[in-house]
This record gives C-alpha cells, sequence and structure tokens, in this order.
C-alpha cells in the first residue's frame, strides 16, 4: 500500500501551484500519489496539474466540470486515495525540504491515527512567522500517542487540514467528510482529534503556509465569513451525536469556538464594520446556546474582558474597547514613524530645489479635471519609441483616432522618435502635467514613485518580456540578484495597476506571484510581436537591403542579457572567430541589453564588414526579422525570435551561476528552443555543423513554440485596445 496520498485541490493558485507540487514530488520519500484536483479554476492551474501528470506517474489529475468549493474537492480526492494516511495540502503551500523523511518514519514507527506536525506563515515580504507548537507544547512531545482528553491542549494548534496527516482507514470509517462552504476546516479538524484513539506530534516544520498579499479568503471582507458560524454548529451537532464520550472536552471546544469567533471578527480585512455588529450578535447567540453546563476556563486578561462582554451581548462596550486598543497601536506607530522622519529644516530646503518645484507644480496639476482622452505612453524608463507601448500606440490610432497619444522620452533620445508622433521630454513641466492629467497611462515598466493614481485614470502595465529569470517579490530569495531593490516600493508601484500585459500562460502564472495586486490580468500575447506575425518577404527583403545584407547572406544575431549581480560582465564571445565559423556568406549583428545603452564599449572585432554593433537600434523586431538565427542566452528575445520559427541558440557559459545567484523560473537548458552551447568552442561547432538546424533542435523549437507562442496571432494589441480604451469585452472566458 502506498504511505502517503497528498490531496491538493486548485483554485486560482497558478502563481504557486508547481511550487507546491514540485515541494512533494522532490521529496526523498518517494512512496507517495498526488492527487491534484482541478476545482474548475478559471486560471492555468488544470493544465498544469495535466502537465504534471504526464511526466510523473505518481500524479493523478482530476478535471472537475464545475467549481465545488474546497471542502467538496477535497473529498473528491478523497475517495480516490488509496495511501495508508491523507494528507490534504492547499495548493498555493508547500512542504519543507526533505521533511517527508521524518514524517514516513514517524507513521511506520508509531502508526497514528493522526500525525500533527509543525508549520511556519511564510509572508510576501519572504518573512517567516512560527506557530503555536512551542507555546502549546513547551517540552516537546515526543514519539508517543495520547488521546485528546490526555492532552486537550493540542486542540490550541492551529485548526486546519494542511496540518495533521489522517489514516485512511480510521476518516472512512468515522464516516467524517469536509462540509461546503468557507472555514470548512473547523469542522473537519476538531473532529477528527476528538475521534481519534491515537494522536502524534512531530516537532519539525513540514509546511510553509503562504500567507498572500492579494486573492486569500483570509483578506477578503464579505458577508460569506458568517459561514463560520454552521461549522462550529456541525462540531457541536456531531459532539452531541457522540454521546457523553465528549463531554469532558465540551468546555476545551467551546473556548475555542470563541477564540475563534472573535479571531474573525477581530480582523478588519474580513468583516466590514456595518456587518460587524450583526456577526457579535450571532456569537453571543452561540454562546448562549452551546455553553457547557459548568462552564469553560475563561482567558485571563483583555481576552477575558471580550468573552464577558459576549456572553452579555454587550457590542457597544466591545467596540468602544476595540477601537481604544486600535487607537493605541496607531499612536504608537505615528511615534514610531515620527522618530525615523527627516527634520522639517531638510524638507524646506528640498521644496527651493528645481525638482521640488517641479513636483509642487505636478501636485497641483493633480487638482486639475483629467483630460479624457489623452493616453501617455513611456517604455524602458523613457529610453524611446519601442516595444509593446510602441505596439499599442499604433493600433490605437487606428482604433480609437480620437485618442491623443502622447510620449515620454528622455533628452537624449528625442531623435529616436519617429516623425509625427508627439512627445515631452522627462523632467520638464510639460512631462509632469502630462503624468497628472492624462486618462490612460501605458508603460512596459513601471513610472516613478512620486506618481500618482488618480481614480479616473488607467495604468496599463505591459511588461517587457516572458520571464526566466525571477522577477518582483520573487527576487527576495536571490538577495544577490535583487540588489538593493526596495520591495516594499514596488508593491506600491504594482498597486496602481489596472491591467497587466501578458504573453502567455507561463507569463500569467509567475506575474501571480512575483506582482500580488487586483490589477487585470490581460493574457493576450505581446503586441510587439504582432508584426513578427504579420510582417511578409517584402518587408524582411526592404530591411535587409536598408541594412545592406544580401538575401543569401546567413545573419546571425547575438543578442545576450545583463547580470545585475555582475557589473560589467560580458559574456566570452569573439566575433571574428564566430564568422569565420559561419563561413564567407555569415554575417554577425550584436546587440547588448538596453541597460548598457550609455556605457557602451563594443568589441574591436578586425572584420567590421561582417560583424556589426546594432545595440543602439531602437526597434529590436527589425532585427529579428533580418536575422536567420539568434543567438542568446536567458534573454526573453528567445520567446519573440520563437514566434518566427526559426533556429536559436542557447549559449550558457555561466548557466550554474547565474541559476544560484540571479534565480531562475525553470531550466532552460532542459527545456531550450533549439540548440544549447555551454562554452564558445561548443557554439562555434554547432554553427560548422550546422547543427543549429538538425531534427533535434527543431523538435525543441516545435515544443518550446507551443508552451510560449500560442497566443501570438497578430492582434495582441488590438486586443488590448479594444478592452483598455474602447472597453469592450475581451474575447476570452474562463471555463468556469
Amino acid at each position: 500500500m502506498t504511505l502517503i496520498s497528498f490531496v491538493v485541490p486548485a483554485f486560482r493558485v497558478q502563481g504557486y501551484l508547481r511550487e507546491c507540487l514540485d515541494s512533494i514530488l522532490g521529496q526523498p520519500e518517494t512512496d507517495i500519489e498526488l492527487i491534484a484536483v482541478d476545482d474548475c479554476s478559471p486560471d492555468a492551474s488544470g493544465d498544469i496539474i495535466d502537465e504534471y501528470a504526464a511526466r510523473d506517474q505518481r500524479v493523478r489529475s482530476v478535471r472537475l466540470p464545475e467549481n465545488v468549493g474546497l471542502g467538496p474537492a477535497r473529498n473528491i480526492g478523497l475517495d480516490r486515495a488509496v495511501g495508508e494516511y491523507v494528507w490534504f495540502l492547499d495548493g498555493d503551500d508547500w512542504l519543507a525540504p526533505e521533511c517527508l523523511t521524518e514524517v514516513a518514519e514517524r507513521l511506520r514507527g508509531t502508526h497514528p491515527d493522526v500525525l500533527l506536525v509543525d508549520h511556519v506563515r511564510t509572508h510576501w515580504n519572504d518573512t517567516a512567522t512560527r506557530s503555536a507548537m512551542a507555546e502549546v507544547f513547551p517540552e516537546s512531545p515526543g514519539v508517543g500517542t495520547f488521546r485528546l482528553r490526555d492532552r486537550p491542549e493540542a486542540m490550541r494548534l492551529l485548526h486546519t487540514a494542511w496540518n495533521r496527516l489522517v489514516r485512511r482507514e480510521f476518516l472512512v470509517d468515522l464516516g467524517l467528510r469536509f462540509a461546503p462552504g468557507w472555514y470548512e476546516d473547523v469542522s473537519f479538524s476538531y473532529p477528527v482529534l476528538m475521534a481519534a484513539q491515537r494522536i502524534g506530534v512531530l516537532d519539525r516544520v513540514c509546511v510553509n503556509y503562504r500567507q498572500r498579499r492579494a486573492g486569500a479568503i483570509t483578506r477578503t471582507r464579505g458577508d460569506r465569513h458568517f459561514e463560520v458560524f454552521p461549522q462550529w454548529h456541525r462540531v457541536f451537532h456531531l459532539m452531541d451525536s457522540w454521546g457523553s464520550t465528549t463531554d469532558a472536552l465540551r468546555p476545551a471546544v467551546f473556548e475555542r469556538m470563541i477564540w475563534h469567533y472573535l479571531t474573525v471578527l477581530g480582523n478588519g480585512q474580513r468583516i466590514a464594520p456595518g456587518l460587524r455588529p450583526a456577526f457579535f450578535a450571532q456569537i453571543t447567540a452561540d454562546y448562549e446556546r452551546w455553553l457547557p453546563p459548568g462552564g469553560y476556563p475563561v482567558p485571563d486578561g483583555v481576552e477575558g474582558i471580550k468573552h464577558r462582554l459576549v456572553a452579555s451581548g454587550r457590542w457597544r462596550t466591545f467596540s468602544a474597547l476595540r477601537a481604544a486598543s486600535r487607537a493605541r497601536d496607531t499612536a504608537r506607530r505615528k511615534a514610531r514613524a515620527a522618530r525615523r522622519r527627516v527634520g522639517p529644516v531638510a524638507r524646506r530646503g528640498a521644496r527651493l530645489t528645481r525638482d521640488g518645484m517641479l513636483r509642487e507644480y505636478y501636485r497641483a496639476e493633480l487638482r486639475r479635471p483629467i483630460d479624457p482622452m489623452l493616453a501617455v505612453y513611456a517604455a524602458y524608463w523613457y529610453r524611446g519609441y519601442s516595444c509593446n507601448p510602441a505596439a499599442i500606440y499604433e493600433v490605437a490610432r487606428q482604433l480609437a483616432p480620437g485618442v491623443r497619444g502622447v510620449w515620454i522620452v528622455r533628452r537624449d533620445r528625442v531623435d529616436t522618435v519617429p516623425d509625427g508622433v508627439e512627445y515631452v521630454v522627462a523632467g520638464t513641466p510639460a512631462y509632469f502635467r502630462v503624468l497628472a492629467r492624462a486618462r490612460w497611462l501605458v508603460n512596459n515598466v513601471n513610472f516613478p514613485d512620486f506618481v500618482r493614481k488618480r481614480p479616473e485614470q488607467v495604468h496599463l502595465q505591459t511588461h517587457h518580456g516572458t520571464p526566466v529569470k525571477v522577477m518582483g517579490l520573487d527576487q527576495q530569495r536571490y538577495p544577490i540578484g535583487a540588489g538593493r531593490m526596495n520591495f516594499a516600493g514596488l508593491l506600491r508601484r504594482v498597486d496602481r495597476w489596472d491591467y497587466s500585459v501578458s504573453a502567455n500562460s507561463f507569463t500569467t502564472q509567475m506575474w501571480d506571484r512575483a506582482y500580488p495586486a487586483t490589477y487585470t490580468t490581460l493574457e493576450v500575447g505581446y503586441p510587439r510581436n504582432d508584426r513578427l506575425v504579420t510582417a511578409g518577404p517584402e518587408e524582411v527583403r526592404r530591411l535587409r537591403a536598408e541594412f545592406g545584407l544580401d538575401p543569401d547572406e546567413q545573419v546571425v544575431l547575438y543578442a545576450p542579457t545583463h547580470r545585475e549581480h555582475l557589473p560589467g560582465y560580458r559574456p566570452p564571445f569573439d566575433p571574428d572567430q564566430f564568422v569565420r565559423a559561419l563561413g564567407d556568406s555569415g554575417r554577425l549583428l550584436m546587440r547588448s541589453h538596453y541597460f548598457h545603452d550609455r556605457d557602451r564599449r563594443p568589441g574591436q572585432p578586425k572584420d567590421w564588414e561582417r560583424v556589426r554593433d546594432v545595440s543602439g537600434y531602437q526597434r529590436v523586431e527589425d532585427l529579428y526579422l533580418m536575422a536567420d538565427v539568434l543567438v542568446t542566452d536567458y534573454s526573453s528575445a528567445m520567446f519573440d525570435y520563437a514566434v518566427l520559427d526559426r533556429p536559436i541558440v542557447l549559449y550558457t557559459p555561466d548557466w550554474e551561476a547565474y541559476r544560484l545567484a540571479r534565480g531562475v523560473y525553470f531550466d532552460v537548458t532542459s527545456e531550450p528552443p533549439g540548440a544549447v552551447a555551454t562554452t564558445f568552442a561548443d557554439l562555434l561547432d554547432l554553427f560548422r555543423t550546422d547543427a543549429v538546424r538538425s531534427e533535434a533542435a527543431a523538435k525543441a523549437r516545435e515544443h518550446f513554440r507551443g508552451r510560449f507562442c500560442t497566443l501570438d496571432d497578430g492582434r495582441a494589441a488590438e486586443r488590448v485596445v479594444r478592452q483598455v480604451f474602447l472597453g469592450e469585452p475581451s474575447e476570452r472566458s474562463s471555463r468556469c
């Protein structure tokens, strides 16, 4: 028999599901099965599950035709489980590395009905908070088992399904199922403990309980939090059906119920102010209904006062006590902030500077009406007219001609703006004016921190690549690559987004976890790639002629990315040796990353006729169209160029160092878009032998395109304009 059946329901967890599944399947203990239940999730969770099931026989995929909710989805997984023990893990949490070895050892050694394991709360800012295990069990409970009536303090551990493994036959014999609705763990976790004859505790952190910044039930306001009451009613009804066997436990269970109700009520992110009196009244009603005949252990201190106010139904006093406590906490926070604040003299001095005066001008413009037909565009920190914003601008001029588009550019990049495109120079009064008054703000990076989001404004974040390297909050785990990034500031900028453009499902999944906020995702393909789809042979011939490239020449574009953690790094690459390997008809275009636009130090190849530095060329799409082959490393260029279905070579001489220092979302050397070279000698051999066009390379490219390029049909910019500028509904609809 399989030792452990993992049941993992999935609903709107596409950004976290891979980490969850990998944490299970990557454990040293392999005597497991994983039943992953797609609860008719409208995102890519089901596709991710199918992907894992196709490559690991331990994974069983269950796709539900309609959304049933977390509890019923767990029941469906339980019905398919064959393991001796069942572990219900949520799709956005993950296991600690190698924890399963100790779990399996304890299960095999003590055969408990229930094994409780420890966890940590892992927050979005990469901090962790320990559980109450050390408080509940100040001394290690050891390896033995016990009944709940002998150690009722075990009920003070968090009442979730995922911090306990339950013997499957015990659970089936008990006939216990998860109830529908929110707070479904309550009516499962407490009865399981009360009925178990053998409870074990493993004092080892096994679960990382993710504290999501957005999208979690615990951070969602609404009246569904009232569903906590029927879940607790089920617990007491079940105790009634079991008769006197649980009488000794009633006081402790009752105390846990009141504690839980007060916890939900006290969380301002759950119960809106207008609903709190009714919620409190229901607590009082349950207090009177379920109070044990002999009473219960009332907590000491402030918590005890809350219990007594609940018992007497004194909502006004309870509310006043809560308000006083919150006011005290606010005063303390303000006092701490005041101590850290820069002195007023320094602030007055800053206002006298030119920048200070311009910021004052910006604040004044914020008080003027929004221009309902003004759209502001920017790309790459004002480096000029390019990328997704440029593609959207061009389509908007056709489909929404009444919208006036204005670009923001640096002073040294003004000459790159095409004729007929209106622009303002960054840092000028006109720049601050359009930022303050535009209805639409379109950028492929973030606008500066001083920019305020007005209620009438629409921020469209287009991004500028499918991510190989980790981005956003995920960089917190890679401090070398992240440098001195201010993650709190990053999230303030992300909170301004109304729309986020995604090139493919994979990108959407990564943005969900890297940039957690409440924006709307536009998974439509990348607008900048429209031209790669629509450009015909005539345009390619025209571009090559303008560059002085003959139609029969083999043109290779070399476009490596930069290394934030290694300033000044250049991959080992000799352009003269490379063009010799190409043969007499080979030409090389070299393009450095845009971050180096002010400090380019191109090499000095001897054969300048066959090697050209195109780093300053504004529109990279032209270079893609001219090139017969792309050579890159970890750049998003590979995803764009793959749209053309032409050979791609990955040159990755520092893959292991880059992966460990910078962090990556997937192993591009294992799932490449073509041939792979890890040394310069290997790279030369690929071209000398024409292995860049081998059958294996073509198959790798086909698989890569199927995963990342399916949305690139030439209409991505149109889809964005229709939804964002014209308010038309999205073409895409969810399954459920």
